[in-house]
Parts: C-alpha cells; sequence; structure tokens
C-alpha cells in the first residue's frame, strides 16, 4: 500500500515520502485494512524492524490532527529517550512532543500542551496516582514492549496504568506492540483489539548454529576461517564481509572479557585511517569518567570493539551505540539489556552464552522469547542484505538441543504477573488514594478489567486483596467504615510512589530514633536500604570479612543489627554493603574508589544514588508529616545524595556548572560560599578550575541569591 493512497493529512503523507518511505511493510498494511486509521484498537506482535513504531506514529498523527491527543508508554527510560529523539521529528508538522520519565511525586501538568507525550510505565502510574488532568484527555494509547507484563518488576505497574487509562478513556483507541508470542491472539482480546501477526520482516534472518568451523542453517552449512576462539571466528568473518556483530553474553565480567580477548585479535586488522578515528572515540570515552571501567573500555575501542551494559555510565553506554550506528565500532559485546528494545541492529548476531545464573536455580537456559529478542537485532534494513543469527556449540549434543529448543523451539505464552500481595500493595492504595475505587467490590470490579483477571480465577485474586487490605489498615494507610478511604499517611506514601512496606519500614525506623541524636547519617542511610524499593548489592564471597568489620566498627550507627546467627543477618549484609556505596558516595569518594571498593560499575553508582536520592526524599516527607527531628537530617542527606558531598559543598553546588569535584577544589581554596566566589579574582578562580568554565561559574554565582546561614557555615541540623 503506498503512502498517499492512505486517508491521512497531505502534510503527514508528504513527511513520511520526503523521509523515504513511499510504501507501507506488509504488517503496516495489515493494520490499516483492520482499522488503524479509523481508531480500531491493534495488537502488532511482529517481529523486530517490521514497523511497528510506525504503526503508532500513523495512529498518532492522524488522531492529532482531528485534535487529539495521545501517550506512548515504554518500559526503559533509553528508549523513552530514543523514541521522544523519533517523534520530534514531527515538529515539522506542528506537532509538540513532551517526554517525563522521573520524579515520580511530580504532577507534570506542563505535559498538558503537547500532542504527544512518551512516558515509562512507572511515570505513567504516578501521573496517574498524582491526578494529572490530561490523562482523561487521551484519543490514543500506545503500549510498546507490552510483553513485558511478563515481567515480574515492570509487568503488574503496567497493567494496572494501562487498566486505569482504559477506564479514563473509554473511547481511546488501545496500539499494543510486541515481539513475536505465542498468546497474543489472548492480549488482542483482553484489549478487544484486532490482531496482526506476522514473520515477516524486512530483512531476511537466517538463524544458525555454529560447530566446529561451520555455520549450520536450515537449508546450508556456511564454512568460515577458524581462531582458536569461536567467537573471534565469527567477528573475523563478520567484518570481513563488511558487516557489523553484536554479541550477546550472560554477564557483564564475560561481556568485558569477551571484547577484551576478541580485541586482542581485532587490532591486527586495523588500518592507520580507522585506528585514529578509535583512539579519537576512547578520548572521549576516557573524557566521561576517570574510573577503570572507562579506562577499559576506551582501551577495547581502540582495538575496534566495545562492552556494553547496565554498569557503564548512560553517557558511556550512549557513545557506544552512538559509534556503532555511525558504523564507527564495528563489535559490541553486551549482556541481555542491549536487546530490551533499543534499536541497534547489526549483519550478525552472536549468542555466546546462552545460560543465565538465576538465585535459588543455578545456571538456566534463557527462554526462547529472550533468544528470538536478541536474534531480532539481526539485520540492519537497507544496509545488510540478510541477517545471520548464530548460537555457539561445543558438541553434537549441544547442537542438536540448540536446534530443537531455540531455532525451532515454541515461544513461552506471557502471563500476568499482578496476583501477589508485593505486585497489589502499592497499586491498591492508589486505586483507594485517588479515589477509583471506594467500596471492596469496586475495588475487585477494578481488577477484573487487568490481564490477570482475563487469563485467571478473580477469586484468587480475592485472596490477595483481602491480605493487602489487612496490611494497609494495618499500617494505618487505609481505613474502612463502610467505604474504603486512605488516611493523609496512605495519600502521601501514594503520592510518594514507594512501596507501602517501604513506607512502613521508614516509619518503624523513625519512631524508634525520635531524635537526630539517636540516628546517624548511616542509621538513615542504612534504613532506606532495607525497603524493597532499594535495589540492592549481591555479595561476593571476598565481602563477608570486611562487612562484619565495617558493621563492628559502625556499630552505634545502625537503627537495628541482628545477630549473626539469626537468618535476617543473611539480609542484613546486602543492605549494609548497599549503605555503604551511598555513605562513600556523600563523603565523596572518587567513582573509582568505590567502583574497586564494591565491584560495581558507575552506571551502579548512578542507579543506586538516584535510588536513594528518591527514598530519601519520601523519608524526609514521612518525618516531617510525623512531625521528627529526623527532617532536616533527612532533607540534608537527599541533598548530599544528589551531588555526592559532604554538607560543606552544598551552598557551592547551587552554581550551575559546579559539580562535587569542582565544588571542593573551589572550597579546599577558600571560596565556601556563593558569596566569597561571587566577589572571586577571577584569575583566580582560573587556577582551580580552568580558564573555560571560570568566567561563566563567576557569572551565575552572581545570579544566586546569597545564603546567609551559608555564608557563616551554617547547615540545616543547626536550626533543627
Amino acid at each position: 500500500m503506498k503512502i498517499e493512497e492512505l486517508d491521512i493529512a497531505e502534510s503527514v503523507a508528504r513527511f513520511y515520502i520526503d523521509s523515504g518511505i513511499n510504501e507501507l511493510y506488509p504488517p503496516q498494511t495489515d493494520a490499516v485494512k483492520l482499522g488503524l486509521l479509523s481508531g480500531k484498537n491493534i495488537v502488532s506482535a511482529v517481529p523486530t524492524a517490521s514497523g511497528k513504531t510506525m504503526i503508532a506514529e500513523l495512529a498518532m498523527l492522524n488522531s492529532i490532527f482531528r485534535g487529539g491527543k495521545a501517550v506512548y508508554i515504554v518500559p526503559l527510560r533509553a528508549l523513552a529517550s530514543e523514541k521522544y529523539e523519533r517523534f520530534s521529528e514531527f515538529k515539522s508538522l506542528g506537532v509538540k512532543v513532551g517526554i517525563s520519565t522521573g520524579d515520580f511525586d511530580r504532577r507534570d501538568e506542563r505535559l498538558a500542551s503537547n500532542d504527544i507525550i512518551v512516558v515509562t510505565s512507572e511515570k505513567m502510574d504516578s501521573l496517574l496516582r498524582n491526578e494529572i488532568s490530561w490523562a482523561q484527555k487521551l484519543t490514543v494509547i500506545v503500549v510498546d514492549e507490552i510483553h513485558l507484563i511478563n515481567s515480574g518488576d515492570r509487568g503488574p505497574t503496567l497493567e494496572i496504568a494501562l487498566a486505569k487509562l482504559r477506564r479514563a478513556n473509554p473511547g481511546a483507541q488501545i496500539l499494543a506492540l510486541s515481539a513475536t508470542v505465542s498468546n497474543a491472539g489472548e492480549i488482542a482480546n483482553w484489549l478487544g483489539a484486532e490482531l496482526i501477526k506476522s514473520d515477516w520482516r524486512p530483512v531476511e534472518l537466517k538463524e544458525g548454529v555454529f560447530l566446529d568451523g561451520t555455520i549450520n542453517f536450515d537449508d546450508r552449512g556456511k564454512k568460515i576461517p577458524t581462531h582458536k576462539d569461536p567467537a573471534t571466528s565469527l567477528v573475523l568473518d563478520t567484518i570481513g564481509e563488511g558487516g557489523q556483530c553484536l554479541i550477546f553474553e550472560s554477564t557483564r565480567r564475560y561481556a568485558e572479557k569477551t571484547a577484551q580477548r576478541i580485541g586482542s585479535t581485532l587490532r591486527k586488522h586495523i588500518d592507520d585511517t580507522r585506528a585514529a578515528k578509535l583512539c579519537e572515540i576512547a578520548v572521549e570515552i576516557r573524557g566521561v569518567s576517570d574510573t577503570e571501567l572507562s579506562k577499559n573500555l576506551a582501551d577495547c575501542v581502540e582495538c575496534g570493539i566495545a562492552f556494553h551494559h547496565a554498569g557503564l555510565l548512560a553517557e558511556h553506554r550512549k557513545i557506544v551505540e552512538g559509534r556503532f550506528k555511525a558504523n564507527d565500532i564495528k563489535v559490541i559485546c553486551s549482556t541481555p539489556t542491549l536487546a530490551a528494545g533499543i534499536n541497534l541492529p547489526a549483519r550478525r548476531v552472536i549468542i555466546r552464552n546462552y545460560r543465565r545464573y538465576e538465585v535459588n536455580h543455578g545456571s538456566l537456559p534463557i527462554p526462547v522469547l529472550e533468544y528470538k529478542q536478541m536474534c531480532g537485532r539481526a539485520g540492519r534494513p537497507k544496509l545488510d542484505p540478510y541477517g545471520e543469527s548464530v548460537l555457539i556449540a561445543k558438541s553434537n549434543d549441544e547442537f542438536e538441543w540448540l536446534r530443537d529448543n531455540y531455532i525451532f523451539g515454541k515461544i513461552e505464552d506471557i502471563s500476568s504477573k499482578l496476583g501477589t500481595e508485593n505486585a497489589l500493595r502499592t497499586h491498591v492504595l492508589s486505586l483507594i488514594s485517588s479515589g477509583v475505587t471506594k467500596e471492596k467490590s469496586e475495588l475487585m470490579n477494578f481488577l477484573k478489567e487487568t490481564f490477570y483477571a482475563f487469563q485467571k480465577d478473580s477469586n484468587d485474586l480475592e485472596l490477595v486483596v483481602e491480605r493487602t487490605l489487612c496490611f494497609l489498615e494495618k499500617e494505618e494507610m487505609v481505613v474502612e467504615e463502610g467505604i474504603l478511604y486512605a488516611t493523609e499517611l496512605g495519600r502521601i506514601v501514594s503520592r510518594l510512589y514507594v512501596d507501602p512496606l517501604s513506607a512502613a519500614i521508614i516509619i518503624k525506623g523513625l519512631k524508634e530514633n525520635k531524635t537526630t541524636e539517636k540516628i546517624h547519617d548511616l542509621g538513615l542511610i542504612h534504613l532506606i536500604c532495607k525497603t524493597p524499593n532499594m535495589r540492592k548489592l549481591y555479595l561476593k564471597s571476598s565481602d563477608h570479612a570486611w562487612l562484619h568489620d565495617f558493621i563492628y566498627e559502625n556499630y552505634d550507627s545502625f537503627t537495628h543489627v541482628p545477630s549473626e546467627f539469626e537468618s535476617e543477618y543473611d539480609f542484613f549484609l546486602p543492605e549494609v554493603k548497599t549503605a555503604v556505596l551511598i555513605h562513600d558516595w556523600v563523603f565523596e569518594k572518587s567513582e573509582d574508589e568505590i567502583t574497586k571498593k564494591l565491584g560495581v560499575g558507575p552506571g551502579d553508582i548512578r542507579s543506586i544514588t538516584d535510588i536513594a536520592e528518591w527514598l530519601m526524599h519520601s523519608t524526609t516527607e514521612l518525618s516531617y508529616f510525623l512531625h521528627l527531628k529526623t527532617t532536616l537530617r533527612a532533607k540534608e542527606l537527599t541533598e548530599r545524595i544528589t551531588y555526592g558531598t559532604m554538607r560543606e559543598l552544598l551552598d557551592l553546588l547551587r552554581i550551575k556548572g559546579v559539580g562535587r569535584v569542582r565544588a571542593r577544589r573551589l572550597y579546599n581554596a577558600g571560596y565556601k560560599n556563593v558569596k566569597k566566589l561571587r566577589n572571586a579574582d577571577v584569575n583566580k578562580i582560573k587556577r582551580i578550575v580552568g580558564a573555560k568554565v571560570a568566567e561563566k561559574i563567576i557569572e551565575e554565582a552572581k545570579k544566586i541569591e546569597v545564603d546567609e546561614g551559608a555564608e557563616r557555615g551554617e547547615s540545616l541540623l543547626d536550626f533543627a
């Protein structure tokens, strides 16, 4: 079907034609024929790169040009940024695009002026809890990667947010975009949608297993020159044919080690021109952070290969992704996170390790759905004549197993993960707090609209809901007096977007230590690390000895220390290790010191401190509500976590362009607050922070109102 044949605004048709898109892909044509442009709900379950996003674009633009508004929901912040950049191209059509992914207790009413709003599922749920006005004005609701309803972490939130949106906008068009899953028809039935299910791809995908120097595809074998390492053989063959490679490993350590090993061979095949280009990229990477991980990544890039995982800083990942798209980097070794929606295709995808360690279960084969997500990255549209996905076998028996279970294996059904107390606590409270449900019968009627109730017996759900309500009543967040209503505490907890169990743990800890004299910074930090909302660090065998010593030396700082002989102690140690990361961060330990000490990446530091900032802010709000003296200490700690500094630098950090490192240099040189800096000799400041930024910093300092308390060196706690 030609673009010019579509019943859409002429300017929209011209936008696509000018972009080089004159004709729809078959799945897109199917969507139009099934009523995409007349408001029909659609579930699109087609392979990666088959045009799912454009299906959503056509529906959104068609509605917007008729006065509508659209929301586009994604599972990851990185994917939100990618979609925002894409949809921002519609600004030439007069379409306004907004994005919101953070600050869970912020209403973001400013988004109301946009035609397309890109959000993560968690942010969408948070906005609905905070009763944003534009949520009832949506005409198109797009859910990308809807198969992640199957995720125990993200699935329940996505499911509840979608159920709320459907109830608030009964006439809105629902578009659910998915990878190929076995029970896509079940999702379509739940949403009252037409189903598009197809194996069509714009680039042919060949799936094979590599054994003894031959890639064995279904129809033929492809012999390649062999190296002692199978992955290196496959990489050299791909690059020799002008392609790029993605290598998927099961862990970060394997991804890094594989990149280093393959890089030692690759560097021998790099000419001087490419070597100079790779050197430029390496310099850019080293400039992001001065950590060992950053240096290792830069060293690998100089060899023509990169690694990619969540331990890297977002800036590092962006450089690697951008340079790979530009064909400057030919090979990336990645953990499976890269397969989760980000648009980064390659000629050949190599799945080097198909097993993954699961706590309490050991090493297990990955699901077929995850394998298909990885191999779906093979083949760059308009660049590659085909794409290849290759598993690596070590024996004939393994070869047969891989072929039968993955290449010809049945993709698993997806199922709702909503039916547990852990999943329901926060959502039941939000439904009551926002007034969506006022009676148990109304609550159950709402939950009957979920995918869980569609798939399973709602009687099971009723028992879990009953236990959940008992917990919320016990913690004084919900009261039942004929009707269900949230207490003021319950409304605060819901607005803060913390798990009610997290709030209960924080409140108990604060009440047990009612004065600032009795609770230390480390005690408050450990308190938030006890909550289910905090992502705990894994323990290694080498951690036990130093953690025992740390606990002994700081015994009085903790609100409670269980006995080593109690089972609770096994949970206590990961909490303390996580608290040490945050504690070291606010006491200005360098990223390199923290990463080496705790065996984490710089990306982990940012991720955990982001969560800690949110939880400490929530602690401040809860402490204030309870009229406790910990409020100011928690408020100050929130700021310190934000910047990673001691309290004495907080005034300087109000200056735009001043971070933790520059603030410390300025403070140590005698410029201890904004007032002293705004009147400083620019030449002296240049010697401290460099000529490029000195004038700008002084200029920014002059815009800031002087904090007289900071001038006297006072802390927030001095007023407690």
